[in-house]
């Protein structure tokens, strides 16, 4: 019965071990990856951009993702090749500390909804300050505003922040707006870059069959709300993963902590016994000793 047990335990021991490994490896890989993506996007953009900023740069964000993936997944593949409870345990609470900050920055961002957007509006508006020098801002903007039919952040007049859209500026696109805000009623027409001519001081009833008037944030929530099954699924597919992680790695600390305390109690037992056994020769080599005066 006690060879069942011990055989129950090792072949749950490796087979914890052989799920870290390949968890651990397969993000270690998809950092990597996503690490190099982003390196080369950064060289593209410094050779091109001609801003001194880097907000809402997509090889920023690549760049900082795949750093943080690479090494926690490395300091899992190196731990649990190497059974280290210490790297164990720091791969554990780094992914419960990612975990809970996840969750927390979700919950916080429903729960203060207007200050998100807010917050949100803010960086959109600095970002269209910007918008003909950056490109990765530009081609983010653009498609944002293909794809949600809107235009700016909160509202349309937000382009006047641009120093090119501003009434006040000299050239053809002074108090207008890009021709990603136009509307397309048909899909291969050919596009009127000045569509959006001097729109920005007209009344919003005048321009609903010229541009989309909402503003791109409430456009993308109610995106969100009315597709909450595929952002279920999208939360549920980043965080899952991480919570499996966090299982596996609990699990397997518990079982290398036994092992260690197992080996522990057969060496305390292996070493007595030697000792004993010196002893019990030292006592029957002193008995053939004779006895001095």
């Amino acid at each position: 019965m006690s060879s069942e047990v011990r055989y129950c335990e090792k072949f749950s021991y490796l087979f914890l071990k052989a799920t870290l490994i390949v968890y651990a490896t397969v993000f270690w890989l998809i950092g990597g990856f996503i690490l190099a993506i982003g390196i080369y996007a950064e060289v593209e953009r410094q050779r091109y951009k001609t801003l001194e900023g880097v907000f809402l740069a997509p090889a920023i964000i690549l760049v900082v993702l795949g750093l943080v993936m690479f090494f926690i997944s490395f300091i899992g593949v190196l731990a649990s090749l190497r059974d280290n409870l210490c790297l164990l345990k720091v791969f554990l609470y780094t992914l419960t500390i990612c975990l809970i900050l996840e969750l927390l920055g979700g919950i916080l961002a429903i729960a203060f909804h207007h200050q998100t957007v807010d917050i949100l509006n803010k960086n959109i508006r600095k970002g269209m300050v910007n918008y003909y020098d950056d490109l990765d801002f530009k081609n983010i903007m653009d498609f944002v505003q293909r794809k949600f039919r809107c235009c700016g952040g909160q509202e349309y007049t937000d382009w006047q922040v641009n120093m090119y859209h501003n009434c006040s500026a000299p050239g053809p696109l002074a108090c207008g707006v890009p021709y990603t805000c136009c509307v397309s009623s048909k899909p291969a027409e050919v596009v009127n870059t000045m569509c959006g001519y001097q729109v920005i001081q007209k009344e919003r009833l005048q321009l609903q069959h010229i541009i989309n008037i909402r503003g791109c944030t409430d456009a993308v929530f109610i995106w969100l709300m009315d597709n909450y099954k595929i952002m279920a699924g999208l939360l549920l597919g980043i965080l899952l993963p991480q919570f499996f992680g966090v299982i596996v790695s609990w699990l397997y600390i518990t079982r290398v902590e036994d092992a260690i305390t197992e080996y522990g109690y057969q060496l305390d037992s292996l070493l007595q016994e030697r000792q004993a056994r010196k002893q019990g020769k030292l006592a029957r080599c002193c008995r053939c000793l004779p006895e001095l005066d």
